[in-house]
């Protein structure tokens, strides 16, 4: 009944985990792990309380050697206004121990509020991953949550909303807050199928109908290289004629950037990657040509070719950034390498003052 200090708990449960006895060098890793779940579990306990559980939607947490942050994503789903009926999280081959060690926590853990599966699989990649957790879903609604992002406790409930009251809905997401590298909120727009011709308009995390995801046959999983988001809601698009992707107009999603992430890494290879989206869609992009290329001019016209490189050059001559190039680091655009430039920006500049 009594209250047992941080030290002694975590020595008691060192002791009870046969693969960690006499790891004191994992000491300072397994504490910050236990106190996460402790918070945790103590904020859903209130939570669940109060609220009632999305029985309508089960989330689909993608891992591969994440760590920590797969906790904080884990924990941001429990911590929702609604949380999802089931939580299933695919480790896609994951290697390293503290990851190991955190999914055995995780489907060991018996006092969780939300039913949680973890699911094993070799490396299959983003795609393969995600269609693996979308495949076990029994619910109408599934979510899609990266291992290393995290979500605010209103986004099942808003996004969810969406849904529910449009049939023409067919999956839908929100505005996002980046953290990382860059700070500032991304407000991706969503739309109709013409839309997403231009560009990705959508976050990769969102809630989808199950049953789009059946008809579309799923992620491409050879798309390894990135845009396999983009690929896959132009795919669902395609399913019905008046189909379209919601958007709440909040920044419920916060979204981890970093100089090597998957998202950055495919800017490299953005012609290549859009050439295969339009020769795999092509009957769409047939029937949206004259918008696609409105839309991309559009979007060319409105960003000077330079700007990138003069904003760098500025920042090497340690020049003071005029209003519109530091508006342009402030508020990117999404899903048209908008964003990358500006991480790459940010790198820069933070490379520059260490």
């Amino acid at each position: 009944g009594g209250k047992m200090c941080r030290r002694s708990l975590c020595r008691a449960i060192r002791a009870g985990i046969p693969e960690l006895e006499g790891g004191d060098q994992y000491g300072i890793v397994i504490e910050k792990t236990i106190m996460i779940s402790i918070e945790w579990r103590n904020t859903v306990d209130v939570r669940n309380e109060k609220n009632e559980i999305a029985e309508d939607v089960e989330a689909v947490v993608t891992s591969f050697n994440q760590g920590d942050m797969l906790l904080e994503a884990v924990s941001s789903l429990q911590r929702q206004t609604t949380p999802p009926a089931k939580i299933i999280v695919v480790d896609d081959g994951s290697t390293d121990e503290n990851s190991v060690r955190i999914l055995r926590r995780l489907e060991a853990d018996f006092s969780a509020a939300v039913p949680i599966e973890v699911i094993r699989q070799s490396n299959r990649g983003v795609s393969g991953a995600r269609n693996a957790g979308i495949g076990k879903v029994q619910t109408p609604f599934a979510l899609v949550l990266d291992g290393d992002d995290k979500l605010e406790p209103f986004y099942i409930e808003r996004v969810s909303h969406l849904l529910r009251e449009q049939s023409s809905v067919i999956a839908a997401s929100s505005w996002m807050r980046a953290f990382g590298v860059l700070n500032t909120t991304i407000c991706p727009g969503g739309g109709d199928l013409a839309a997403f011709c231009v560009r990705n308009c959508s976050p990769a995390t969102h809630i989808l109908r199950r049953e789009v995801w059946e008809r579309c046959g799923g992620y491409d999983e050879s798309m390894r290289s990135g845009f396999e988001d983009w690929d896959f809601f132009l795919s669902i698009l395609e399913t019905k004629p008046d189909a379209y992707i919601g958007i709440v107009r909040e920044p419920l999603l916060n979204y981890r950037t970093a100089p090597a992430s998957s998202n950055i890494k495919s800017m490299s290879k953005r012609l290549e990657l859009m050439r295969y989206l339009i020769e795999k869609h092509i009957d769409t992009y047939r029937k949206y040509v004259t918008e696609t290329i409105l839309g991309l001019e559009a979007i060319s016209t409105a960003r000077l070719c330079g700007w990138e490189s003069e904003i760098l050059h500025e920042i090497s001559a340690e020049q003071i950034l005029g209003e519109a190039s530091d508006d342009l680091i402030r508020h990117p655009s999404y899903g048209d390498g908008g964003m990358a430039a500006a991480v790459r920006i940010e790198s820069f500049r933070r490379a520059g003052e260490n």
